[in-house]
């Protein structure tokens, strides 16, 4: 079983991608999150749309996902929110141990 993954996300305008991000980092819930400028092309409520949005790529624990997805849910502003778990089957040993090492919360009774 893979102990890593990518959390994906997106948001409808820069300022919220970031502060999602900055929460999710500063809560240890992720390593790292990125932010990127994407257009998404989506069916909603039975019409076509085209809209800019910012992409987060989310780098966390599989132990920590069902956190980044509370998370996500509670702080995010779309009523059905992009929250999509992609495992990372390898990486550089230094990169994925810089992961757990950022992810493990300071206080071991917390979530």
């Amino acid at each position: 079983m893979e102990e890593y993954c990518v959390v994906l996300t997106t948001a409808g305008s820069e300022e919220e991608a970031h502060r999602l991000a900055e929460g999710l980092v500063s809560q240890k819930l992720a390593a790292c999150a990125q932010v990127m400028p994407i257009t998404s092309y989506y069916v909603w409520n039975g019409q076509l749309n085209r809209d800019p949005e910012w992409l987060l790529l989310v780098k966390t624990t599989i132990a920590r996902y069902k956190d980044v997805e509370a998370f996500l849910r509670d702080h995010h502003s779309y009523e059905v929110p992009e929250v999509v778990q992609v495992p990372i089957r390898q990486g550089l040993d230094r990169y994925l141990a810089w992961i757990r090492e950022n992810t493990t919360p300071l206080d071991p009774s917390a979530p």
